[in-house]
């Protein structure tokens, strides 16, 4: 295993005349990955054929949209083994995100001239950070017990980090497919440490949805067809972040303001009332991405885009889409003037797909505008 190689044999055969305290090992790296700003630890084993038939018949379904690494590497991911050999183990870590200084989410949402940025994206990309506390962890292990095989995973291969997180006991997967704590929510990142080690296991938690169905009704584009089943055709984070071409012409007004990503699954979630404010400085909102105008994003040139996402999951969009996503919220925003001279500027932008996306968005404009309504599209924070 890498970036330390390990014997052909597990750690625990290899070094069977002196065999650690697995116990008190596994109760030692919790504590590590406190100070390295992990919320909570689990380990798990590798054993995944549940989740591997569930994911061989959502791709079975097509609901992967067009997303080709998904069946491309599909067998790998019910297989930790398989993609990393001679891993025994998973030790499954969480990080909290949410941003203290964020603005209200429900106010943004709201607030039809306002760009809607999913909370963990306001910050930093939380890949490199994690993957490098990772393996801080392990060279921490490293230095307590000898080289031992391990490989670090931040949403980085063809991992089922929910399941394994799940099996690590970190929380059950709720109805919208999410990763659920009873006392943290859902506002975390995952990463994984697949190791040669056989550390005692965590139980599975019990599941606490119950009746609950808030996620699925609040959904604006109806993409949670059932529970634990997302139609990612349909879902805004995968249609505003992973989708490359046009965004669907019927789900373009159900969109609202949402330019990358989506919360409302989560911020209508009971078990989000315990949900942890991040203390790491890295997720604080940058550039005031948290409430910002529709029109004053859409004026960013690419230069400029390059400039102020450096570093951040927004550069998953890429410049095209990030335009795309904007000119359908500037569609479905109150009608004004000021909303039709900037889309007006780019109605003979040179990428095709953002001109098809203005088209769209001018007419949606001057339909409001013919109206006399400067109706947007919006929604009231639900009682729950």
């Amino acid at each position: 295993m890498s970036p330390a190689p390990a014997t052909p044999q597990t750690h625990a055969a290899s070094t069977a005349a002196a065999v650690p305290d697995y116990a008190a090992l596994r109760a030692e790296i919790a504590g590590w990955a406190r100070k390295l700003g992990f919320a909570a630890l689990g380990v798990a084993g590798i054993d995944l054929p549940e989740d591997a038939a569930h994911l061989a018949d959502w791709l079975a379904q097509g609901q992967h949209g067009d997303m080709d690494y998904m069946p491309r590497h599909a067998a790998l991911r019910g297989n930790p083994a398989a993609l990393q050999p001679g891993t025994l183990r998973v030790i499954s870590v969480r990080m909290d995100y949410w941003p203290a200084q964020a603005a209200d989410a429900w106010q943004v949402l709201g607030d039809g001239e306002r760009a809607y940025i999913a909370r963990y994206a306001l910050g930093r990309d939380y890949h490199g950070l994690m993957r490098k506390r990772l393996q801080k962890l392990a060279e921490r292990i490293a230095a307590r017990i000898g080289p031992f095989g391990y490989r670090a995973f931040a949403d980085s291969a063809p991992v089922l980090e929910k399941a394994l997180a799940r099996n690590a006991g970190l929380g059950w997967i709720g109805k919208h497919t999410l990763l659920l704590s009873r006392d943290a929510g859902s506002y975390f990142f995952l990463g994984e440490l697949f190791t040669d080690l056989p550390l005692p296991l965590d139980a599975e938690p019990a599941a606490h949805c119950g009746s609950c169905t808030h996620c699925i009704d609040i959904c604006p584009t109806r993409a949670i067809v059932a529970p634990r089943r997302l139609d990612a055709r349909r879902c805004i984070a995968y249609l505003t972040i992973e989708h490359k071409g046009a965004i669907p012409e019927e789900l373009r007004p159900l969109l609202g303001n949402r330019v990358f990503g989506c919360d409302d699954c989560q911020l209508v979630c009971p078990w989000n009332r315990y949900a942890r404010v991040s203390t790491l400085p890295d997720f604080a909102p940058r550039h005031g991405l948290d409430a910002a105008l529709l029109c004053e994003l859409f004026a960013w040139d690419e230069t400029t885009w390059s400039a102020r996402t450096e570093g951040m999951a927004l550069r998953r969009a890429g410049y095209a889409g990030w335009l795309r996503n904007l000119a359908v919220a500037l569609g479905n925003a109150p009608a004004s003037a000021e909303t039709r001279a900037a889309l007006g500027a780019r109605a003979q932008h040179e990428n095709a797909l953002v001109r098809e996306h203005v088209a769209w968005a001018l007419a949606a404009q001057q339909r409001k505008a013919a109206r006399g309504t400067g109706q947007g599209s919006s929604r009231d924070a639900p009682v729950v």
